[in-house]
């Protein structure tokens, strides 16, 4: 819902208080600004697509219904104007600008800040790794620049960002993967310093944790592999009444603030549970609801971490696609496709050694 000091400022505009806009733009001006580079690379372009868009927001304002918090209505709204130029500049057969992020702007992503006067050589370290963050965002497909600035850089959860973008919620999380996975290639190491908000969301992309690991081997097709999957309903509505009633679950439960944190959503109902214990590289698959059928396949152990392959299905249609990692402690989750009054979320436990108790 909408942040309730921006609502006020809101209606305030639609009674005539030209003043009351002011204070949205000093508010949003700088992030806006940012969106816009990440996308076009140009600081004087992204300039002209901030004013636009703050003009656009406001002739636009008797529209704005309060469904989504009025900085994702406005980040879409710049969205729409950064990709517009994006295509007039293909059409002008232009390059993309080169020009590098000003240091002050990256003082959000930088979790090294001393917070006071540095040395020399400290000062010269930090715009070095600016200068190599800037480079490597500049390297990534526009898509990837604009996922990376909604979740790493202005800290949306994934269902603002699929507001934003227009995109279902598990595409948000599929491509912020690879977009990080891309930015790790890049960087390194080096990757900890723009994600400052990695280590929160380590549970979501295990895959970044253990890739300083040995290249995964497959295991033996005899290891057996316990694991078990949960399917929610994800909504900001109260749980309907005569729904599925599942035993408390501590781990569920343990979870469940990271999901209202990451997912924006507020109520998560249980829809179903199920369990498996198979050998490596057998699928099992479940009836999940919406005339849907969910596959998981374990494929690789390395260590206490399972590799898995899961699939989505509605009638011969994959919905989902993808695979992920999980451990005991550390679960995936995975973003789905609407259903009822809110969108399916699968989450995955697994155990690489179910024989020990």
């Amino acid at each position: 819902m909408v942040d309730i000091d921006d609502s006020a400022l809101v209606e305030r505009c639609r009674a005539g208080d030209l003043t009351a806009f002011e204070p949205l733009v000093e508010k949003y001006r700088q992030r806006v600004w940012r969106l816009a580079f990440q996308v076009l690379r140009d600081r004087e372009e992204a300039l002209d697509v901030a004013q636009e868009s703050f003009v656009r927001a406001y002739q636009a304002l008797g529209t704005f219904r309060g469904d989504s918090a009025f900085y994702t209505w406005l980040f879409r709204i710049t969205m729409n104007l950064s990709q517009d130029r994006v295509r007039q500049r293909a059409a002008r057969g232009r390059a993309f600008g080169t020009e590098r992020v000003p240091e002050e702007e990256w003082e959000r992503t930088l979790v090294d800040d001393p917070g006071g006067p540095e040395a020399p050589d400290a000062a010269a370290q930090r715009s070095e790794k600016r200068e190599r963050i800037t480079a490597a965002l500049a390297k990534l497909p526009e898509n990837y620049r604009a996922i990376i600035t909604l979740s790493d850089l202005e800290g949306l959860s994934y269902r603002e960002i699929a507001e934003v973008l227009r995109i279902p919620m598990g595409t948000v999380m599929s491509r912020l993967h690879n977009a990080r996975k891309r930015l790790r290639d890049l960087l390194g190491p080096m990757l900890t310093v723009l994600l400052a908000l990695l280590a929160s969301l380590a549970l979501l992309v295990p895959s970044v944790a253990c890739a300083q690991q040995s290249s995964p081997q497959p295991q033996p097709p005899t290891q057996v592999v316990r694991f078990g999957a949960r399917v929610l309903l994800a909504s900001d509505l109260p749980p309907a009444s005569g729904g599925q009633s599942w035993p408390p679950d501590e781990r569920l439960a343990r979870l469940m603030p990271k999901l209202r944190q990451l997912l924006g959503f507020r109520e998560y109902t249980s829809l179903e549970r199920y369990r498996a214990e198979v050998p490596v590289g057998t699928a099992q698959r479940w009836a999940v609801p919406g005339d849907r059928e969910l596959e998981v396949e374990p494929q690789t152990v390395i260590g206490e971490t399972v590799g898995m392959r899961v699939r989505l299905v509605r009638v011969n249609v994959n919905e989902i696609v993808t695979s992920i990692q999980a451990a005991r402690g550390n679960p995936a989750i995975i973003g789905g496709p609407r259903y009822g009054d809110g969108v399916l979320v699968i989450i995955i436990w697994a155990n690489a050694n179910p024989e020990r108790r």
